[in-house]
């Protein structure tokens, strides 16, 4: 059933049953994202696991995400959506049974690239089907399901990671933070097999496979040394590595006019890396997506290990910033395209303004410290965040033209994934290297972990300021959405 037929009939005829499923599989990959935060001090000790394998443990899922999902949403035009669905969903809960049965953190390593893998082959799929099965009038209202599906998941992952560890559900522990995506996955699977159309692919549709392979290469070689660095004693290689992963950023770009010269398929199109505008919403997003992140990969950690607190309290601790997240989105409605470089600079002033604040409550933290000092800093952020994405996306995408818009979007997204691995991998550096000085010199547990995690909160007030100072260099956005400024290069 092709596009035009299901318009012409007014949508495939089930489209809001196949749509539970979407979401279902949405929520599932979400949660995944933000449950097992809480869970990292119970997995560290569970499996004597490394300070550098438990950063894999959220780093390797980010990149891997980050990387696959142009590739995959590539794959998906090409093999069928249906059927990369379904398969994403299949290898996503596959990989979580696995992530859950872990024997060692080197195992469970390697689970959690697999799950990123699958969440990567699933999620570009659900927002194309979407488009398959709704009419234009109806879209927008299927897209905000998904945006309340989000902010959902975002505020119960924490929540119900914190409850199932403190639960102790079967005596599984942390385990069962994984098996939780068994049976949804399983339903999502077998209904989606019944109630998703089968669109057919499209046969001119062609993979950039070394393109693909270069930009792996080069994340590759600046996030493995940033997160194992440490635990080696910075040898050389880290060193050459890191120096290395620039000539490989080069060559990608260089691939690629290649491959726009020969008018072969590419990854990135040369014509948004030759739009300044673009490039500079892309490190903007890779800067300010990477703070949230690497907060969250440290905060559960300085709570549990620093302080004794228990998972669920170290989930509801973090609940204030995904539930500013989610009351932002109503602002941000309000608002629609108006004054949309005033909120980037302004939220992210803002986010940075939190940080600040955060800074100094844990500054002045005690043994007797009370999960709702970290509420107000915390909230902040997250309205931040929430105020700061919507405008972003909104104007990076502006500037660019129809051809280009989906390889724009989707590489937009897997920028903002790399940002989150990238921001995991430097704010655990300093982290757990601080902690580590601490200790050597002799500093309480508690004061180690206060120096570590302000130390990380350094960098990510750090992070906030260059984006501030980028942001400056922004166009402004007409109401039309049309750039006043593109700032193309030749």
């Amino acid at each position: 059933m092709t596009d035009a037929a299901l318009e012409r009939e007014g949508g495939y005829p089930g489209r809001w049953l196949a749509m539970f499923v979407l979401i279902a599989a949405t929520f599932m990959n979400l949660l995944d994202a933000t449950i097992v935060n809480v869970a990292l001090p119970s997995i560290q000790k569970d499996l004597n696991a490394e300070n550098s394998a438990i950063e894999w443990v959220v780093a390797g899922y980010v990149l891997v995400f980050a990387l696959a999902l142009m590739p995959c949403g590539r794959i998906g035009d090409i093999l069928g959506r249906k059927r990369m669905f379904l398969f994403g969903v299949a290898f996503f809960t596959l990989a979580s049974a696995c992530s859950g049965a872990a024997p060692n953190i080197d195992f469970l390593v390697v689970a959690r690239l697999c799950q990123g893998l699958g969440a990567a082959i699933m999620a570009p799929q659900v927002l194309a089907l979407v488009q398959d099965m709704f009419v234009s009038k109806e879209r927008s209202s299927a897209f905000s399901m998904f945006g309340i599906t989000s902010g959902i998941a975002i505020v119960s992952g924490p929540l119900i990671g914190g409850w199932l560890v403190a639960a102790d559900v079967f005596g599984l522990e942390w385990r069962s933070i994984f098996y939780i995506n068994v049976p949804v996955g399983i339903a999502a699977v077998i209904a989606g097999r019944i109630l998703i159309p089968d669109v057919p692919a499209d046969d001119k549709a062609r993979l950039d496979v070394t393109g693909v392979a270069i930009i792996a290469a080069a994340f590759l070689l600046l996030i493995f040394p940033l997160v194992e660095g440490r635990g080696f004693g910075w040898p050389l290689w880290c060193i050459a590595m890191m120096v290395l992963s620039i000539p490989a950023f080069i060559g990608f770009y260089l691939h690629e006019r290649r491959q726009d010269r020969l008018g072969a398929p590419q990854l990135l199109p040369v014509s948004l890396m030759r739009n300044n505008t673009y490039m500079l919403g892309g490190f903007i997003a890779m800067m300010f997506f990477s703070t949230p992140a690497g907060l969250f990969m440290t905060f559960a950690i300085f709570l549990q290990q620093g302080f004794g607190f228990t998972a669920l309290e170290a989930g509801l601790s973090t609940i204030p910033f995904p539930l500013g997240a989610f009351l932002s989105a109503f602002t941000n409605s309000r608002l629609s395209d108006r004054f949309l470089k005033q909120r980037i600079l302004g939220a992210s002033a803002a986010m940075a303004c939190g940080y600040v604040l955060l800074f100094f409550v844990v500054r002045g933290a005690d043994a007797g410290i009370h999960i709702l000092a970290f509420a107000p800093p915390l909230f902040i952020c997250g309205f931040a965040l929430g105020m700061t994405s919507s405008p972003l996306f909104q104007t990076v995408l502006s500037v660019v033209s129809g051809p280009d818009a989906g390889s724009a979007s989707g590489a937009l997204q897997a920028i903002q994934q790399a940002g989150s691995a990238l921001g995991i991998a430097i704010a655990s550096q300093l982290f757990f290297a601080t902690i580590t000085a601490e200790k050597a010199a002799s500093e309480a547990t508690a004061d180690a972990y206060v120096a570590g995690f302000t130390t990380s909160v350094g960098y990510m007030i750090a992070a906030l300021a260059a984006v501030f100072v980028a942001a400056l260099f922004l166009p402004k956005i007409d109401p039309t959405g049309a750039a006043n400024d593109t700032m193309l290069m030749g």
